[in-house]
């Protein structure tokens, strides 16, 4: 799927943003290896720790509906402007993607898109791999 198309649906899923605090709605498109589209937008609750992001709104949905192998997702935030993946979110994007391989679209705040890979937003990641020595014991 070409990200232009991916970035509208997550423009589209960012208008369904339950924002009343924050006011800054984002939304967001995980392309899944199969080929499907999951979208999800930022819940927020008055008791913050409750709130949950766009990226994993999506990540939840996909993995609730049996998916568990992602490509790439886009990311909108609020009049366009650049809004990158939190550290939770990364976190949870790692442990269902390659880094080197699992793609992020941005919005550059002037109408294009930033490409970049995981394993640039979150270096030295930790991953399943790291534990799979301790389940083998």
């Amino acid at each position: 799927m070409e990200k232009e198309k991916l970035m509208e649906l997550a423009r589209q899923a960012g208008k369904r943003a339950y924002a009343p605090y924050s006011h800054f709605p984002v939304g967001a498109a995980l392309l899944s290896k199969s080929g499907r589209v999951y979208l999800g937008c930022n819940v927020e609750n008055a008791s913050y720790g409750a709130t949950n992001c766009a990226e994993r709104t999506a990540v939840y949905k996909a993995i609730s509906e049996g998916e568990t192998a992602f490509e790439a997702i886009a990311i909108a935030g609020q009049n366009a402007k650049t809004c990158a993946p939190c550290g939770i979110c990364r976190q949870v994007l790692r442990e269902f993607c390659v880094p080197a391989e699992f793609l992020v679209y941005l919005e550059d705040g002037r109408g294009g898109i930033w490409t970049r890979h995981l394993e640039e937003l979150l270096p030295l990641s930790f991953g399943p791999e790291q534990l799979r020595d301790t389940w083998e014991d």
